[in-house]
């Protein structure tokens, strides 16, 4: 494949081979994830309430590892794009390091800091038991995830899509094969219980990484981790952060929002909760094909950028939009006519059952616009503009359902923080068009 496929290929073909691996691999990892809490719930209800208050920490070291990904690979392909590989691959190179002292850091802190953590939205002492023993060994594999979430991103950059998927489909399925294996006992394996959830998470985000390292060996990169590369890094480090924290913090606002939103719902039932912490888990089946399209994207709309080729981005823009869009209908659909058995999956309590059945319904609302503001986000730190991502998330994840849920809450009751979520959704879009629109003009 030639360095310039990237702007010569026509925009659809090109935009599809490289966002349907992605798609398949996020798919994969959102079935994970809806499974590996079916199985927890199978546990007791209390075990899967714990998960839902670790969710926003876990969200949160994902969020930084994910969003200083997005900047190594904004950075290289910037570079690429504009022909200069010396740079590539320094920004390479320091992306991997600074992605192994996060790793080190956010194990330390995400260990020591659980427990007070838990005891701020508990204090039933079965779901803190199972809190702390949970995290205790999810947090212990921190490094390995940020290390295979740095490697994603370079193989992104250089247009290797179906090698992430193997790797990334890869770690997934370990996951499910393992969750029931440690989780329950089989063999000579022991019931962990809970344990047994976190070390599976653990053991197929190490196994990812290794299946990275593997590829990179048998084919290696166009871009190189090289410690001479360093002599051609200044001024990259600016930049990696530049884009990086604002990714990051698009990421992370949603954690933030959890928590906010636990600490509404705790006073009333201990079912808003597990619902609240049941949704973000299902949304990601939802979510993660959209980010996947947009991970596919965000190599090919930062080449043409770096290359100066301005309507190819304006299509690229308008093609991914089109097809997140038609994934959000069909979560929509989806949600309106499926909500009842959807929530039967993690709980028999006829009474969580109600609260979860209303909340889809209620929230679905807003999946159709919400298509805008994430394919906006995607665009702007595809091309560089980290800031301007992070205006539009300030909005759909702060500044706007924040107060928004409070006042409802405060007026209808619990239910009426789900209605928070569509409008917000709906006031962020024209946000996001108007941003989008602003900074391509300018």
């Amino acid at each position: 494949m030639n360095d310039t496929f990237m702007k010569e290929k026509p925009v659809f073909p090109l935009l599809v081979s490289m966002a349907l691996p992605m798609v398949l691999s996020m798919l994969v990892g959102s079935l994970y994830n809806i499974i590996d809490s079916y199985f927890v719930a199978a546990i007791s209800e209390d075990a899967i309430t714990a998960l839902s208050l670790v969710y926003p920490v876990q969200n949160f070291i994902s969020a930084v590892s994910i969003g200083f990904g997005v900047g190594i690979n904004a950075v290289i392909v910037g570079h690429l794009g504009a022909g200069n590989h010396e740079k590539a691959n320094a920004a390479a190179t320091l992306g991997i390091i600074f992605s192994a002292v996060h790793g080190l850091m956010f194990t330390a802190a995400g260990i020591g800091l659980m427990p007070e953590f838990l005891r701020h939205f508990t204090v039933n002492e079965t779901v803190l038991r199972y809190g702390i023993q949970y995290s205790r060994i999810a947090f212990s594999f921190t490094l390995y995830y940020m290390l295979s979430l740095a490697w994603e991103k370079i193989f992104q950059a250089v247009g290797r899509m179906k090698t992430t998927m193997i790797c990334l489909g890869g770690g997934c399925l370990a996951n499910i094969i393992l969750d029931p294996i440690l989780i329950f006992g089989v063999g000579f394996f022991p019931a962990m219980g809970v344990r047994g959830a976190a070390l599976a998470t653990g053991l197929g985000q190490l196994f990812s990484l290794i299946l990275y390292l593997v590829f990179d060996h048998i084919s290696p990169l166009p871009v190189r981790i090289n410690p001479q590369s360093l002599k051609a890094a200044r001024g990259i480090t600016g930049r990696l952060y530049g884009v990086g924290i604002p990714a990051t913090l698009n990421l992370a606002l949603p954690s933030f929002l959890v928590s906010f939103l636990n600490a509404l719902l705790a006073p009333y039932t201990q079912g808003y909760v597990l619902i609240l912490g049941i949704y973000y888990k299902l949304q990601s089946f939802l979510y993660l094909p959209a980010n996947g399209i947009i991970q596919g994207m965000r190599p090919i709309i930062g080449y043409n950028y770096g290359a100066g080729e301005r309507l190819r981005v304006r299509r690229i823009y308008l093609l991914t939009l089109a097809l997140n869009g038609g994934i959000m209908l069909l979560g929509t659909i989806l949600a309106l006519c499926c909500a009842e058995p959807i929530i039967c999956l993690f709980t028999t309590n006829p009474g969580t059952i109600a609260i979860g059945r209303a909340a889809l319904r209620t929230i679905c609302i807003g999946f159709l616009a919400s298509a805008v503001s994430v394919t906006s986000c995607g665009a702007l730190e595809g091309i560089g503009k980290g800031t301007q991502s992070l205006v539009i998330s300030l909005c759909r994840y702060i500044v706007v359902i924040i107060p928004m849920a409070w006042i409802l809450s405060r007026i209808t009751g619990p239910d009426g923080i789900w209605h928070a979520f569509w409008i917000t959704e709906i006031i962020t879009a024209v946000v996001a068009a108007a941003v989008y629109r602003h900074t391509v003009r300018s």
